[in-house]
């Protein structure tokens, strides 16, 4: 297996540079003239900027606005922050030994750096926080759900566990809030087809072969409203969220399904009411069998008038400022 190149450049807010490999065939007849082509979101001007303060370099170290064009080299430079709103929500540590890390995820914060949430994600924090330059995830959970992330502190065991989930070898459980249907026959599996194209946001069900499966069951009920326990099989986009507005229970605060609404990052107020409360798993270092629960739960199910009123959970919020 080839050894992944070390970036010349030291990681930034836990975040390593980008990396841009340079075209074997053009006629540019410097680095910067392709750069001005290659980023054109990125003004000339700051590209500039950023060759004048020696932060664009390539294996020799900085380069400059003469530097000629090099067919099949690299360049690498951290590239500008987003603004961003901070998630005034604390990440919960559950586990932590010397191969693995294991986090109770708040809503509203992104596993890891997309778009427009770099620093503000749980990837990122905890690097920082936590002094793990060399931590990865080894899945992912939407921005807008909470509860368990597994994280990879050695690098050494990467493949060990990001294999187990590929292989499907976890066993995840959630819960969730929705309106109860009397007519609706549960425990059930539904399964689909769920198709998630690139530019959008919405994920749909469509005609062919079955690709997700999700097991419901209603937990208990009481006024109007039911806790669910789902269990995923697969690992499709939006999945548990799709398969739930499937049945006619779509869950509480999903601004994607049934309908997409526009709700601005800042707002913390009626969190989707989906939480990934349990994570188990056969660890393929230890060979024992492993299981975490979540510490948190869901609001609409505890302070159902707070969570209707848009009154952001207490117990989240005041828990960072302690």
């Amino acid at each position: 297996m080839r050894r992944r190149q070390q970036p010349p450049l030291p990681k930034r807010h836990g975040l390593d540079p980008a990396r841009l490999r340079l075209p074997e065939d053009g006629d540019w007849a410097t680095i910067r003239d392709h750069l001005v082509e290659r980023l054109p979101r990125v003004r000339p001007e700051r590209i500039d900027e950023l060759l004048h303060e020696g932060g664009i370099v390539d294996l020799a170290g900085p380069i400059t606005r003469e530097t000629p064009y090099a067919p099949g080299t690299a360049v690498w430079f951290h590239r500008d922050l987003p603004d961003e709103t901070e998630v005034p929500f604390p990440i919960d540590i559950v586990h932590r030994d010397d191969d693995i890390l294991i986090v109770d995820k708040p809503h509203f914060l992104s596993t890891i750096p997309r778009g427009q949430h770099i620093l503000q994600t749980a990837l990122v924090k905890l690097r920082r926080e936590l002094d793990l330059p060399d931590l990865v995830p080894a899945h992912r959970l939407d921005r807008v759900t909470a509860g368990l992330v597994l994280f990879i502190v050695n690098p050494a065991r990467r493949g060990a566990y990001q294999t187990m989930f590929h292989k499907r070898l976890v066993h995840k459980e959630y819960e969730a809030i929705a309106r109860v249907d009397p007519d609706l026959e549960l425990p059930r599996t539904v399964i689909s087809r769920i198709v998630k194209e690139r530019q959008v946001l919405k994920a749909y069900e469509t005609d062919g072969e079955p690709n997700a499966e999700t097991v419901v069951d209603l937990l208990e009920q009481r006024d109007g409203l039911g806790r669910y326990r789902l269990r995923p099989r697969t690992g499709r986009t939006h999945q548990i969220r799709i398969h739930m507005n499937s049945l006619g229970v779509p869950i509480l605060g999903d601004d994607f399904y049934p309908e997409l609404t526009d709700k601005p990052v800042d707002d913390y107020t009626r969190p989707l009411q989906l939480l990934a409360s349990a994570l188990e798993f056969p660890d393929p270092v230890t060979r024992q069998q492993r299981r975490f629960e979540t510490t948190r739960t869901l609001q609409a199910w505890n302070d159902p008038e707070g969570w209707a009123s848009g009154r952001v959970a207490a117990a989240e919020y005041s828990a960072q400022r302690d």
